[in-house]
């Protein structure tokens, strides 16, 4: 028996049956939808001259993004030159019915071929000079160009654009979560750079194989990204809810009383009567914790002033586990 004002302050709440929500946490990083990434890679060896562009900067398309000064661009320049003076003269020569058809034909093809030969390396500024154009809109997300630095045929792309109206997240999924992880599951990301931020998304798909090095699966989630608040290389996290298919019973967690290495909790078995309960658990989530055995749905659990009672009963008689 409790005396009547404790027992005025003693709060409890029923068991009940609930499906269990199980949370999981995943690493994650932002990158760029490959689909929508465009990398320029020199198509001839040179210097280049100057460029116009910063890393991160929001690019049109077609706008000049550096200049290659190059020795066999400008032997093509001079062929083309010669070239169009070839056709103009092949011209006039087929008005006055100085050369046939077919030769003024031939003319006409090798100046148009060298306009094509040169516009794949640019745009055609002479002395040797090209300039570049941003294939697309988007932003830079890689710079490998300075002014005065050479640049070879097949090299290493000297910049990077990106559509960022799109990003991947890329979640970590270890082996020991993969019973858990699934396509089509709803998540919640977070990051350091929006504390107070929860953006949702879900899965789109899931790795079959493992990754070589890091040695996880990889997790896909596809996020809309028109205020650009995820940037690529941006780490984020990521939690997974999934839901028990059998219910079990649930309580606030705050009923629980961890005692030598086993949980416990307070019942009301009537008005001011209370008894100690030896539980075992499925797990916690968040406020909730969701009982395997020691506990029946309805009973009323007692949330506020449980130790004071726990103790007080320990101290009344041996306690002996109840199953």
């Amino acid at each position: 028996m409790v005396n009547p004002a404790f027992l005025a302050s003693v709060k409890t709440v029923k068991a009940v049956l609930s499906n269990q929500e199980e949370e999981l946490t995943l690493a994650g990083k932002v990158e760029c939808d490959p689909d929508k990434v465009i990398h320029y890679a020199p198509l001839i060896n040179g210097v280049i001259d100057r460029t116009y562009f910063s890393l991160g900067d929001r690019v049109s398309k077609g706008q000049t993004m550096l200049n290659i000064r190059s020795s066999e661009l400008s032997s093509l320049q001079s062929e083309l030159v010669i070239a169009h003076r070839n056709l103009q003269s092949a011209e006039a020569m087929y008005e006055d019915k100085l050369i046939s058809e077919k030769e003024l034909i031939e003319a006409r093809s090798a100046y148009e071929k060298l306009q094509a030969d040169l516009s794949l390396y640019g745009e055609n500024m002479g002395g040797g000079i090209f300039s570049i154009k941003a294939p697309m809109a988007g932003y830079v997300v890689i710079k490998n160009a300075s002014s005065g630095s050479t640049v070879s045929e097949g090299g290493d792309p000297l910049f990077t654009i990106a559509d960022l109206s799109t990003v991947w997240i890329i979640a970590n999924v270890y082996a020991g979560n993969l019973q858990f992880v699934r396509a089509g599951m709803e998540v919640e990301i977070t990051s350091l750079s929006y504390p107070k931020e929860i953006f949702y998304g879900k899965i789109n798909s899931l790795s079959q194989v493992f990754d070589p090095e890091e040695k996880v699966l990889k997790a896909r989630i596809i996020m809309p990204n028109k205020e650009l608040k995820f940037k690529p290389e941006m780490s984020v996290v990521i939690k997974l809810k999934n839901e028990r298919q059998t219910p079990c019973i649930a309580i606030p967690s705050d009923a629980l009383i961890f005692d030598d290495n086993r949980y416990f909790v307070v019942v009301e078995e009537s008005a001011g009567q209370f008894a100690i309960r030896a539980i075992t658990l499925y797990g916690h989530n968040n406020q909730t914790s969701y009982i395997a055995s020691g506990l029946q749905e309805s009973e009323q659990v007692v949330v506020k002033n449980q130790l004071l009672i726990y103790s007080g009963l320990k101290g009344m008689r041996p306690f002996h586990k109840q199953s």
